[in-house]
Parts: C-alpha cells; sequence; structure tokens
C-alpha cells in the first residue's frame, strides 16, 4: 500500500470508532480526523507555511544527516541571523514574543539580544508513529478521578498508543501530555556539564552528571516500555563529580497515569550501598544538585502530575523562539557561554515558530512554589520550549528556555539543555550544556538493547560501585 492510502484507511479506521464509541469517544469528530494528513500534518501541526513566508511549510523534517560521535554538527552554520531584537525595536516585535522573552529584555538593556534566523521545521517522524499518532486521534482520552491524572485508550493494555496522544488536543490538559510524550530517541546519552552563575557574575560549577535520558513509547520493539511498566518518561542517572557525591545514582519513571503519585523515584547512595524509593523528588521540591535553581517538576519544562494546577489551553500563536540550538552542543567550554546575566546571545539560535500556548494556574487548595505557569509547546515536536513562572504575589520569578534541535541521525528531538532566569534574586542556572569539553557528549539510539541502562531498583543497586 501506499503511505497515503495508508493514512486514509487509518482515517476510515478512526472515523467507524468516532461513530460507534458513543458518549465514551474522545471529542474529535470525524470532520476533525480528516484534516489530519491534509491540512494538517498526521501529528497535528499546520502544515502549510504562514501568510507571510516567515514560517515555512512541513516538508518531513531535517534529511538524515551524518552525526558526529559525541555531538551533533549544526547543518545551519554558515546562516546570517535575519534581523537582531533588542532593547531599542523590542516594541516593533511585542506581538510574537513571550512574555518572558521582553522581561529579560528589560530587565538586561544593555546585553540581552536574540539574533532571528530562517525557520527551519527539521523534526521528523519515523512512519510507524505516524501511524500509531493516527489511530490515537480518535481514541486517546484524558483519565483519571482528578483532571489531568491519566491517559487511556485502546492498544492491549488500554493506553495510547505510541505516538502522540492527542494531534488535535482540545484542552490544556491534552497539550501538556502531548509534551510528556513527544517525539524523541529512544535514549539519549548526555554526559555534560551545568553551572549556575550568581549576580555577581560568578560562576559555580554544579555537580556533573552521567544521564540517560529514555523515551520507552519510542523504541519501536517494545522492550523498554515493557522493562520500564510503561513510563512514559525515563530518567537513569550517576553523578560523576563532585568527589563526595560521585557513584550518586537516581532513577526516575514518569508514569502514564496517577498511581504512587505519577513517578517512581528510587535514589542510590554509595556511602550506603542501599537504594530507596524517594517520592519526595517531585513538585516544587528544589533539586539540591542543581543548588536550588530549579525545581524537580521543571525538568524539560514540566514532569510529574498536574494535579496542583488548572490547565487552560489559551490556542496556538507565532512566536520568535529557541529552535534548532545546536550552539549549546559545540561550543568548547562551558565558561565560553556564559554571561555575567545571562546565556550569551550568539551562541542561541531564534526562529519563528508556531507554538501552543498553555496557562496554569494553582489550584485554591493545592500547595506549590509558583502560583501561576506559562507554556509554550512546538506544533511540530510538541516540546517545551519555554515556560515563565509566578511568585504568589503575581510578580514573574523565572524564565526557562528549553533548548532543541533535531537528532537528525535518529528521529524526533534533543531537548536536554535548559536555562532559568531568576527575575527576583538575578541569577541563572545552564543545565546540561558544555558537550565538547573533554570526556563529555551527547549520543541517541533508536533501540535499548545494547546499552545498559539499569530500568529497576534491583539493577541500579546492582550496578552500584565507589
Amino acid at each position: 500500500m501506499t503511505k497515503q492510502s495508508i493514512i486514509w484507511s487509518t482515517l476510515f479506521a478512526v472515523a467507524l470508532f468516532i461513530l460507534f464509541a458513543g458518549s465514551t469517544s474522545a471529542a474529535v469528530s470525524e470532520e476533525e480526523a480528516g484534516q489530519l494528513g491534509t491540512t494538517l500534518t498526521e501529528f497535528g501541526a499546520e502544515k502549510g507555511g504562514n501568510a507571510d513566508g516567515s514560517i515555512p511549510a512541513y516538508t518531513g523534517g531535517l534529511p538524515t544527516c551524518r552525526a558526529g560521535a559525541d555531538r551533533y554538527e549544526d547543518p545551519f552554520k554558515g546562516e546570517k541571523p535575519l534581523f537582531t531584537i533588542d532593547a531599542k525595536n523590542v516594541s516593533k516585535y511585542d506581538s510574537i514574543l513571550t512574555t518572558g522573552t521582553r522581561a529579560l529584555i528589560k530587565r538586561f538593556p544593555e546585553t540581552y539580544k536574540i539574533d532571528v534566523y530562517p525557520a527551519h521545521r527539521t523534526v521528523c517522524y519515523p512512519s510507524w508513529v505516524i501511524q500509531n499518532t493516527l489511530k490515537n486521534a480518535g481514541t486517546a482520552k484524558i483519565g483519571g478521578e482528578i483532571e489531568g491524572d491519566a491517559i487511556t485508550g485502546v492498544d492491549e493494555k488500554g493506553l495510547p498508543f505510541n505516538g502522540i496522544p492527542f494531534p488535535i488536543p482540545k484542552n490544556g490538559y491534552e497539550v501538556m501530555w502531548n509534551s510528556k510524550l513527544h517525539i524523541a530517541p529512544p535514549v539519549d546519552h548526555n554526559w555534560s556539564s551545568a553551572a549556575i552563575v550568581d549576580t555577581a557574575g560568578r560562576i559555580s560549577t554544579l555537580p556533573e552528571v552521567n544521564h540517560y535520558y529514555l523515551h520507552p513509547w519510542y523504541e519501536k520493539s517494545g522492550d523498554m516500555r515493557r522493562k520500564a511498566s510503561d513510563a512514559v518518561l525515563g530518567i537513569s542517572s550517576r553523578l560523576t563529580s563532585p568527589p563526595s557525591s560521585a557513584g550518586t545514582k537516581f532513577l526516575l519513571l514518569y508514569m502514564p497515569d496517577a498511581a504512587e503519585g505519577g513517578q517512581r523515584v528510587w535514589l542510590y547512595t554509595p556511602g550506603k550501598r542501599h537504594i530507596g524509593k524517594a517520592p519526595e523528588f517531585s513538585y516544587d521540591i528544589p533539586i539540591t544538585a542543581y543548588s536550588g535553581s530549579l525545581l524537580w517538576d521543571e525538568m524539560f519544562g514540566f514532569v510529574g502530575r498536574m494535579d496542583r494546577f488548572d490547565f487552560k489551553l489559551i490556542g496556538k500563536k507565532e512566536i520568535i523562539i529557541p529552535y534548532n540550538v545546536f550552539g549549546l552542543t559545540n561550543h568548547t567550554t562551558l565558561e565560553e557561554v556564559l554571561g555575567p546575566r545571562h546565556v550569551k546571545p550568539n551562541y542561541v539560535r531564534w526562529e519563528k515558530h508556531r507554538v501552543w500556548v498553555v496557562d496554569s494556574v494553582r489550584k485554591s487548595s493545592a500547595h506549590h512554589l509558583y502560583s501561576r505557569r506559562t507554556f509554550y509547546m512546538d506544533e511540530d515536536s510538541w516540546c517545551i520550549l519555554s515556560t515563565e513562572s509566578y511568585d504568589n504575589s503575581g510578580k514573574m520569578w523565572r524564565v526557562a528556555y528549553i533548548y532543541t534541535f533535531p537528532t537528525y541521525d535518529v528521529f524526533g528531538v534533543n531537548n536536554a539543555s535548559w536555562s532559568f532566569n531568576d527575575l527576583i534574586k538575578g541569577n541563572y542556572s545552564l543545565v546540561n550544556a558544555g558537550r565538547k569539553m573533554p570526556g563529555k557528549f551527547v549520543r541517541s539510539y533508536a533501540e535499548s538493547k545494547s546499552l545498559d541502562i539499569p530500568l529497576s531498583p534491583q539493577a541500579v543497586e546492582g550496578s552500584g560501585v565507589r
């Protein structure tokens, strides 16, 4: 069968499900489902470009390129910026900037600027993920006793198929679940550095961590998903510095439902040679390894359970946002990219893309350090690209950017580098950069079978050394 005939046969099956499922069906009409693969891509993005041509049409993503052994070279390194936005002309671009970007330009008018490059829609989806996403369009639903607590579907376990669960989202919770299941390599092996820069511009290097970032639903064999108990995201990490912490290990599995708080977390301490559950590593608990510069639930923009906020879908906007950011992957040292107030602008590439905007307000009965959070999700990858977080007085507290680049030797994107600017304290942090330093790297894998990744507490404890 041709690709087009497969798409239409899948859409026909989805339409039949919608027609006969009655009150238990997802709120996607037959007409809406018919947009997938026509006016929309099969994963829910607008296929065409925008009116002025500043956002191109989607044509399948970046062609396969040859990745280096330890990092990804920039296929656009010869391009020059189209224009630069700074304090002098920011008002001209107010409508296509995030609130956080405008706040940073206002806070640092002498140094903060953004270089805007031609937009490239580089994300690539395997055909089997596309077919699963089409099946999810009429069958995946939000479940759980509290809204947003779980996802359900019609695979053999009552879960969505391995793909984007809600390519035509109807509310903020569906968009947030799409971000949790954004397209990514099954394994991203990342050994890099992190730092926090204080208000005086002094750099403090944070503990180094050897990370395996795992996306079990995107391993075609299903082996890792079975071993990880259907986790939608996994993190298997080992601290390698400082010496007092070296050998400490974490295993985090984020689940498709709210059982056990929506996650399973274990901590291995080499001094005790013992592993134990660590359910407290969640929500608004500061991450000690990062000097409290980010919370456990704001890795990758957001992880964990959504029960403490009401998530409202604002809609889709054309926004200038960090995109195809290879500069933080290929620089020489971590210090090279760290300015005294923020990441140096010439290492960050900005492009105009369509993003989904979700605003969340803390529930009156809930506790969290943030009273409000705003998320910006890429329409192609479904990755969170930026967040804004507010304190109890409604004042903007932190602005975060999640720097993505296409993992073009496998598929999907890497979204493991993050910066957090604290607008109240005045400091900032950069996590998972410095990958061109000796011994540091980023590698992607389409399957996990050749890698020794512990996916159970017993495996973590058994691999512990000091």
